[in-house]
């Protein structure tokens, strides 16, 4: 008798978690029933490595199509290896060549192609002269003030000239209804609207439907280009990862956002893999396969970005986050064997930095997978781990992971992008009077300039002030972004695949905590006296005697780090966010920590002027002196309720400090990472290797090609950081002792 699938409320209305909840198959057994790679695999391994080889070879961009604007029907159908390939689907007509999207901007589009020796069409050119992009109408509204605080970095990785990521759509709802059901129930809500008062707001939406119906046509079309008809639901798991995968290969066409994330599809693949295998029409080493298809596909997405871009992300990232395994309401954990599967292709296929595998963790995960995860981790350093108990009572058990450390519920909510302002140019500023300690300018209201010995308690009520100032612009710096990017660079398919009354969160985030923390420790512990140039500005600090550091566990120190955060979120939310949405906060840097430290001066802690800040929520380097333990103590201090953006904290240990032997290493993992999330922490990026390694992988990169870190939030190829950011890894703490 032929498996087939119970039904469930997802019959009737688009409830994806419901089907999932209806149908899947926990599984709390051990990693043997994996499978490696099939010679098939191995030989279109073989191309792409090659083609991976040539790319790194050019400088990091294989090619470029600049003739054309990347869209969902632009090209005709690419493949690796036609004959070969099981799962199909390219953003251009060749792998790894990269599209052109100017609709963020035509000069970012431009620049970008320079950068790489390539000339943007006049096709193109003549085309955007005629059209404002979501850049344009951005600059034609910025004021003066929030055009300073943006050349100046006190705020920076705005975006306002890129598409802003960050927006997971649920690409599993092609699979399950096929697109004429979308939209049909897109054209459903499309006439309610249509009974409503016709006010703004309104208006909008009805707009944005027509959008997301026309997007919806198109992707049955595009899947045409290949020869498959995604208009009905998926029959088999060949066809649910191939109609999903279609559905994000639309959104990376037609977006080039800074994290166009996956979402959450593993368990959701488990469903129709498991039928499959009880009904006899697949094997487990052909359901490996399929797996390990489906994530070469997501390794080769690209983007076409700036130097600029690069430099504060560093790496090429695309960010084609998967959130992996956690645990449902109900109590049973959401683990299935693809969940292995998945992470298995860390080893089929190599480490890769993407897809950017994150894994949400509960004490309550089955042992033997917390064992395997941490095994992979100590293997590959190509995971990231969540903390799926802090995460589930807010956003239940169907949430993903944008970019690095920000959640969301799949489908139901979305976040206005929003980088992050820089907490140690903004202390110069308030003990510069408001001027920049770079150009002078006066940036912020002006203020009382400090001299002397510095008085803690003047210093923080002045600080707070400029931060009320700040948080105000910011806001508002974000508000004209999203509205632009709402008129001019709109996510048709992404939103298709949201419910149309969506929650949207805006995402605010800092850079330099752990610089202020200390800061702010040297001035209240210590003696600090600045240090005046000839231009009036201060140039540095005389700080006399020691001070506690954030990273060793001391709350004198600590609680100066969490209160800031707590300070910086209560005053961002005063300001009223576009489109009701609600203010969410990060301490998260991606690689702008090193931008951001080339663009301040030194501060009171002793950071030399230019020298890169920590990345995320870390301490600065070689500071946590006290053990691994009690830096991970000091960062889960910082509460998730404040930064419901997520808390970035990136992790490096030597193996011996793990324990002697692999066994040994993945248990003590994984009572880790059991420890430091019970406290409430957020986030974990785990590197295991010595500072040795990367010396060496930056040294000879053509000796360690495939070498993966975590830098912040998510991984990269080590060889593909500029000299700068390998430098600042490389001075990061690796912890010797627990």
């Amino acid at each position: 008798m032929q498996k087939e699938f119970a039904k469930g409320a997802y019959c009737d209305a688009i409830d994806v978690r419901d089907f999932i909840q209806t149908n899947y198959t926990p599984y709390e057994g051990d990693a043997a029933f994996l499978c490696g790679p099939t010679e098939r695999t191995k030989k279109l391994m073989e191309k792409v490595n090659a083609l991976l080889k040539a790319e790194t070879d050019k400088g990091g961009v294989l090619d470029v199509d600049t003739e054309r604007v990347s869209s969902l029907l632009t090209y005709p159908a690419g493949y690796i290896d036609k004959e070969n390939e099981i799962i199909v689907g390219l953003q251009t007509d060749a792998p790894l060549k990269r599209g052109v999207n100017p609709f963020g901007g035509i000069r970012m589009a431009r620049q970008a192609c320079e950068a790489y020796g390539y000339k943007l069409s006049d096709v193109v050119e003549t085309e955007f002269s005629y059209k404002t992009t979501h850049n344009d109408a951005v600059f034609h509204v910025y004021t003066d003030e929030m055009k300073a605080v943006r050349h100046a970095g006190l705020l920076t990785g705005l975006p306002d000239a890129y598409g802003r990521g960050r927006i997971i759509g649920d690409y599993r709802r092609v699979a399950l209804y096929g697109v004429d059901r979308l939209i049909e129930e897109k054209q459903k809500d499309k006439r309610e609207r249509g009974m409503r008062p016709m006010d703004e707001q309104n208006i909008r939406t009805l707009e944005e439907l027509y959008k997301q119906i026309d997007f919806l046509k198109k992707l049955k079309d595009m899947a045409l280009l290949y020869g498959v008809d995604i208009s009905a639901p998926a029959q088999n798991a060949k066809e649910a990862i191939q109609w999903t995968y279609f559905a994000y290969l639309a959104a990376i066409k037609e977006q080039n956002g800074a994290a166009m994330s996956l979402g959450r599809v593993s368990t959701f693949f488990d469903i129709y893999i498991e039928r499959d295998i009880a009904n006899g029409v697949l094997t487990e080493s052909e359901a490996q396969e399929l797996v390990d298809d489906f994530v070469i596909k997501c390794r080769i997405t690209r983007q076409l970005r700036t130097p600029e871009y690069n430099e504060m992300f560093g790496g090429d990232p695309t960010w084609t986050t998967e959130s992996i395994g956690g645990m449902g309401l109900d109590g049973r954990t959401l683990v299935t064997k693809t969940s292995y599967r998945i992470l298995h292709t860390l080893y089929n296929l190599g480490a890769a930095p993407e897809p950017n595998l994150t894994v949400l963790w509960s004490e309550r995960l089955p042992e033997s997978f917390k064992k395997f995860c941490a095994k992979v981790s100590v293997d590959t350093d190509s995971i990231q781990y969540e903390n799926d108990d802090l995460m589930r009572p807010i956003y239940g058990d169907d949430y993903g992971i944008a970019c690095c450390v920000s959640a969301m519920k799949i489908g139901k909510q979305m976040q206005f992008f929003g980088a992050r302002c820089n907490l140690a140019k903004l202390l110069l500023l308030t003990l510069n009077g408001g001027r920049d300690e770079k150009s002078g300018v006066q940036l912020a209201p002006e203020g009382e300039r400090f001299e002397g010995v510095l008085d803690y308690e003047k210093v923080r009520k002045a600080y707070s002030k400029s931060m009320q100032w700040l948080c105000r612009l910011y806001v508002s710096t974000l508000n004209v972004i999203h509205y632009m990017h709402d008129k001019y660079a709109y996510e048709k398919i992404q939103m298709a695949l949201h419910d149309t009354d969506v929650e949207r969160f805006l995402a605010c985030g800092v850079a330099g905590l752990s610089v202020v923390a200390d800061s702010l420790s040297a001035i209240k512990y210590a003696r600090v006296t600045p240090v005046y140039g000839e231009n009036g500005l201060i140039s540095g600090f005389d700080t006399v005697g020691d001070f506690p550091k954030y990273g060793n566990d001391d709350d004198r120190v600590d609680s100066i780090a969490a209160e800031l955060v707590k300070e910086f979120s209560e005053e961002l939310k005063k300001t009223p966010a576009y489109r009701g949405a609600k203010h969410t906060l990060s301490v998260l840097t991606i690689t702008s920590n090193v931008a951001y430290g080339k663009k301040t001066g030194a501060t009171p802690d002793g950071r030399a002027a230019g020298e890169p800040f920590a990345p995320g929520a870390n301490p600065m380097h070689e500071r946590d002196r006290s053990g691994a333990l009690a830096s991970l103590n000091s960062v889960a201090k910082l509460s998730y309720d404040c930064c419901r953006d997520g808390i970035s904290n990136t992790f490096s240990i030597v193996p011996s400090a793990l324990g002697e032997d692999a066994e040994d290493r993945a248990e003590n993992l994984a009572d880790m990472l059991d420890g430091y999330f019970a406290q409430g922490a957020h986030h974990l990026n785990v590197n295991v290797f010595d500072r040795a390694k990367l010396i060496a992988a930056m040294e000879h990169p053509e000796l360690y090609p495939s070498v993966t870190i975590r830098v912040s939030g998510y991984a990269v190829n080590f060889h593909k950081l500029s000299k700068a950011h390998q430098l600042e890894v490389i001075k990061r703490t690796y912890h010797g002792r627990m």
